[in-house]
């Protein structure tokens, strides 16, 4: 080797001393010695991730199985599941949701039970706190020991096997690795846990919709909160009744903005998209060959792995064999949506209010005691142990009353407990596994209004040609009020009285149009609406939509379901469209380049979300400007009472926005403009600000830059390099709220589903990310460029490329 440092310079330096190159030397030394270590545990770990992934082939002797199942994969990982019987079923679906999903179905139930700081660290200990004063893992408890026999030997098959599945692992999921912990066996407790998890992401979990509301109410004069917070809108399409007649704009002497003071914008972020779902159905009278069709997009947030896991059951039982393909939710045994040839379902979350804020009235000489019927009682103290890795323990004192805990104050400091059915052991069972036995759309609405899950709107099809609606989940039957705003029930004259009987749950059947439809906005009106109530129903723009394509098919086929699942006009921004252009006339944009490329770029709108579209950019953003500029002045009495109201929790403030911007009432105008051209074009100069922040060109400032995907692995979050390997690709994507292709970075259908029962083999099946949770497993993202794209791939796995064999055993 030379002695020159640098052989290649043009001219040569000085020959390094002894002592220089005993240096280099034992530079190169430990450099090589370091490349050494890293090359070791480069392979260590590729071992440990190569020793975590699932068995997919041979056969393996199990405990806890009593008799055999075939755990049969396709090409995408999806898993077909044949089983001497129902229990080897559930127990096969347990063992292949374990091997490739255990960290994800950890997660559900820690998070559920206010338990995830013990596996992630104190970063967790927040949301802990939050989510134990739910004590959910005491009702889990409940709802364990109300099973029926039947119901707890199918769930506790779908344990064991599960417990087997973890055990079969020749190392743990590669995530308990990153976090050093190690995973304990899943119980009966945790299978409800993982229910409450959905409850916790669907629901408002802190009643903060109630509270808004009833801020607004408590703050505003009448006639203005009624304005602003208003029950419905034009855009509604409810399948009873008819959209809610707008209220009208209060005059000077209700409010005058002029003689308020001065109000700021507020730094919310436009919150547009909602959790949520799509689904609908067509009798067999509105189809192209007399089947009835059933269409099926659950929206939640994007991530790694993927909320659902693909499974088929085939089964014989009492000499009868049985089938059901659909996707399951880890850590349950429950087929969340599908079919069993018979009957096919679709969920939506319902947004029917399931939960009340109570105003406790406080002894005042013993704030440790609240009113209630029966006089002052004490407040029940829980005291609550909150483990934490690498860390010490800290106690949570959880306080509740007979209607639930303690969650707050309201912006005068009195405490406030939340009724949730949610809290209560009926809201939640295991009788949804009776969805495989399942005849027709009748059998299938008397079990949806049995089964204790989240409120949810259930679309029904059977192989008949039938339709049918219903709400799925326990509804909590209101007496003495409304539920939409905190009061007191301390007196006995509001309140809940038990739950609303099955027979009463609201339901159409058989409707005369053969069509029906839900988007998670208002289905029903009159006196099914007041049952139901009002637990922050959105805008009702996208069921509208959906709702009108159905009524225009004739001759529906599963193409035309999937092309409606992906429709991404933007009918709901069009009026929105022709307002900025109007606003960027001439004279406005003679004094402004700027403004003059933003009207020829919103003329050439093609009208749709569409990824390339700069047009629906800027419209979404003038949109979202105006909010601010009408809104925020009106609101901040509410903001001032507390910092953390937000409008986007009044859903269909849509309506006087439109109101104010046509209407143009001098009073409501905030003084900082002149009139309101003044304010309108302010907002169009404020959203183009908005897009050429930071020297951004405007003409590139396409919608796909920002609907790019951002579906995040949870360890990527912590440690952003490894988010390459873990995360879905970055694909810029059309579709935006208030249309039927959802989409936004993070959030979107969660899973796309086309299917006439008795006629699975021409369904259509995509969804997000794939059936593994492991990166080294080919079936990581296995099927996700079919979801990207609106591929119309099939509803039933593909032919079978790799079989395990599970056999019962000591």
């Amino acid at each position: 080797m030379s002695d020159d440092l640098d052989a290649a310079s043009p001219e040569p330096s000085s020959p390094p001393g002894p002592w220089r190159r005993r240096l280099l030397r034992g530079l190169l030394g430990l450099l090589a010695l370091a490349l050494v270590v890293v090359l070791i545990a480069a392979g260590v770990l590729a071992r440990r991730l190569h020793r975590s992934l699932p068995q997919l082939e041979g056969e393996r002797v199990v405990a806890g199985l009593a008799g055999e199942v075939r755990i049969e994969r396709d090409a995408l990982g999806v898993v077909t599941l044949k089983g001497s019987d129902r229990a080897a079923v559930l127990f096969g679906l347990g063992f292949a949701h374990a091997q490739d999903r255990y960290f994800q179905m950890d997660l559900g139930r820690r998070l559920a039970a206010g338990e995830l700081a013990e596996l992630l660290g104190e970063v967790a200990l927040p949301a802990d706190r939050e989510n134990r004063v739910h004590r959910f893992r005491s009702v889990a408890r409940e709802v364990v020991a109300a099973a029926s026999p039947e119901e707890r030997a199918q769930v506790d098959a779908y344990v064991a096997g599960v417990n087997a599945g973890l055990e079969a692992l020749e190392a743990p999921p590669f995530e308990y690795l990153v976090f050093r912990g190690e995973p304990t066996p899943w119980t009966a407790e945790d299978v409800v846990l993982v229910a409450h998890a959905m409850f916790l992401g669907l629901q408002d979990s802190q009643a903060s919709t109630d509270s808004s509301w009833g801020l607004v109410a408590e703050i505003l004069p009448l006639e203005l909160a009624a304005f602003l917070d208003r029950p419905g809108t034009e855009w509604d399409a409810p399948l009873t009744g008819a959209p809610v007649p707008a209220p009208a704009v209060p005059g000077p002497e209700v409010f005058d903005l002029s003689k308020q003071a001065e109000a700021e914008a507020s730094d919310e972020a436009d919150a547009a998209a909602s959790p949520g779902s799509n689904n609908w159905a067509l009798a067999g009278s509105r189809t192209k060959d007399g089947r009835a069709l059933l269409a099926n997009d659950m929206h939640l947030g994007l991530s790694v792995p993927n909320t659902w896991y693909r499974a088929s059951f085939v089964f014989t039982e009492d000499g009868e064999d049985h089938r059901i393909d659909g996707a399951t939710l880890p850590g349950n045994p429950m087929m969340v949506v599908g079919s069993n040839g018979r009957v096919a379902w679709g969920l939506t979350n319902s947004y029917a209010d399931f939960h009340d804020l109570v105003e406790l009235e406080l002894d005042p000489d013993d704030e440790t005691r609240y009113r209630t019927p029966d006089g002052y009682v004490a407040l029940e103290r829980h005291v609550e142990t909150l483990a934490v890795r690498g860390g010490d323990a800290e106690e949570l004192v959880v306080e509740s009353t007979r209607w639930g805990p303690v969650v707050g104050e309201d912006h005068q400091g009195r405490r406030r407990a939340l009724a949730w059915s949610a809290h209560r052991p009926g809201a939640t069972n295991f009788a949804s596994l009776g969805i495989l036995d399942l005849q027709d759309v009748d059998d299938a609405v008397a079990l949806a209004t049995r089964i204790g899950s989240p409120g949810l709107n259930v679309v029904l099809a059977d192989s008949g040609g039938r339709i049918a609606w219903t709400i799925m989940g326990r509804v909590p039957r209101r007496f003495g009020f409304d539920g939409r705003h905190p009061s007191s029930w301390a007196d006995g004259t509001r309140g809940w009285d038990g739950w609303l009987p099955p027979e009463e749950h609201p339901r159409v059947v058989d409707p005369a149009d053969g069509q029906l439809w839900t988007a998670n906005s208002r289905t029903v009106s009159g006196e099914d609406l007041r049952v139901l109530g009002d637990g922050g129903l959105p805008l009702g723009a996208r069921a509208l939509q959906i709702r009108d394509v159905l009524t225009g098919l004739e001759q529906a086929t599963e193409a035309d379901m999937l092309a409606l699942q992906l429709d991404d006009r933007a009918l709901f921004v069009e009026r929105w469209r022709e307002l900025l252009l109007s606003v960027l006339d001439d004279e406005a944009v003679a004094s402004s380049p700027l403004r003059a490329e933003a009207r020829r770029l919103v003329e050439g709108s093609d009208g749709r979300a569409s990824a390339t579209s700069v047009a629906h950019r800027i419209v979404r953003f003038y949109r979202f400007a105006v909010e601010r500029a009408t809104l925020d002045p009106l609101l901040e009495p509410c903001r001032e009472a507390d910092e953390g109201f937000r409008r986007s929790h009044l859903q269909h403030r849509e309506g006087a926005i439109w109101d104010l911007v046509t209407q143009r009432p001098p009073h409501l105008l905030d003084p900082e403009h002149e009139d309101w051209d003044a304010l309108l074009l302010a907002s169009a100069d404020q959203a183009l600000e908005w897009l050429t922040d930071d020297g951004e060109v405007l003409a590139e400032q396409t919608w796909g830059k920002r609907n790019a995907l951002r579906g995040r692995h949870p360890i990527s979050r912590g440690a952003p390099v490894v988010g390459r390997w873990l995360d879905l690709p970055k694909d810029e994507l059309p579709g935006d709220s208030f249309m039927p292709r959802v989409q936004s970075a993070g959030f979107g259908a969660s899973q796309r589903m086309v299917v006439s029962p008795g006629r699975e083999e021409e369904g259509i099946y995509h969804q997000p990310g794939g059936q593994s949770g492991h990166p080294g497993s080919p079936y990581y993202l296995a099927g996700h460029e079919a979801w990207v794209d609106g591929e119309a791939t099939p509803f039933l796995p593909g032919a079978t490329e790799k079989v395990l064999v599970l056999r019962g055993g000591e």
